[in-house]
């Protein structure tokens, strides 16, 4: 019980000094409404419109939401020292990095509504199996939020996780499937794509979204959940082996 109040305080604790500032809320809410409207607005107020654009809409606003908590989190509290003291408490290490990363996975989930509110606006949202739609986005979520952690906890600097996360954020926006069918890309970044988490993601989004999906539901849910776990046990692994003798 009482790994479990530490655990809400910890959140706690990172929503009320983090998630609620300015540059964490102008990359987690404002940026998605910008692309949001940029694609509505170009693309026209029609449903078969708003239904091909809106899933990769919702991946960008997952992906940036999260991994930019994760660059300020982690990164910040290594600077001052506090993550090492952090360290120390008692409780499992495990539940220690779950309770720091739950705050950014609740928060990209939230911004995967952004999109759809604004899209509610213009067309009828009817279609949509919401069963799915919200399993993929918490989803995507918990595996965008480990690959922020990944990234934050092999850097020092706040601007250093946010340059090694556009270094991953910019391409996958393009080599996911998110705008682009990835069968329209050149054959050399086709294997490319299926190496990163998004584009699966993305394909169960748009499964949930219009139906056009060109893996099996199923089996983009098992490969989000494998990069999951291999990515929060790489961040364990770093932090053992920096901080934890």
């Amino acid at each position: 019980m009482k790994r479990w109040i530490a655990f809400w305080n910890i959140l706690l604790k990172d929503v009320r000094t983090y998630y609620l500032k300015p540059p964490n809320l102008s990359w987690g809410l404002i940026f998605p409404l910008a692309w949001t409207g940029m694609f509505f607005i170009k693309t026209g107020s029609g449903i078969e419109s708003i239904s091909t654009v809106l899933p990769g809409v919702v991946c960008v606003s997952i992906l940036f939401g999260t991994t930019s908590m994760l660059a300020v989190t982690i990164t910040f509290e290594k600077k001052t020292r506090s993550f090492e003291r952090l360290l120390l408490a008692p409780i499992p290490l495990t539940l220690l990095m779950l309770a720091k990363t739950s705050g950014a996975i609740v928060f990209g989930t939230l911004n995967a509504f952004v999109p759809v509110l604004l899209a509610a606006w213009l067309a009828d949202l009817g279609q949509i199996a919401w069963g799915s739609f919200a399993l993929a986005a918490i989803m995507i979520a918990v595996a965008s939020t480990f690959q922020g952690l990944f990234i934050a906890v092999a850097v020092s600097e706040v601007f250093e996780a946010q340059t090694f996360s556009n270094f991953f954020r910019f391409p996958m926006i393009f080599l996911c499937g998110l705008f682009l069918p990835i069968a329209k890309l050149p054959l050399l970044l086709q294997p490319v794509s299926y190496a990163l988490p998004l584009t699966y993601g993305a394909d169960a989004l748009h499964g949930a979204v219009n139906g056009n999906h060109v893996l099996p539901m199923n089996l983009n849910y098992l490969v989000l959940g494998g990069f999951c776990a291999v990515l929060f046990t790489a961040s364990l692994w770093n932090i053992k082996r920096k901080w934890i003798v």
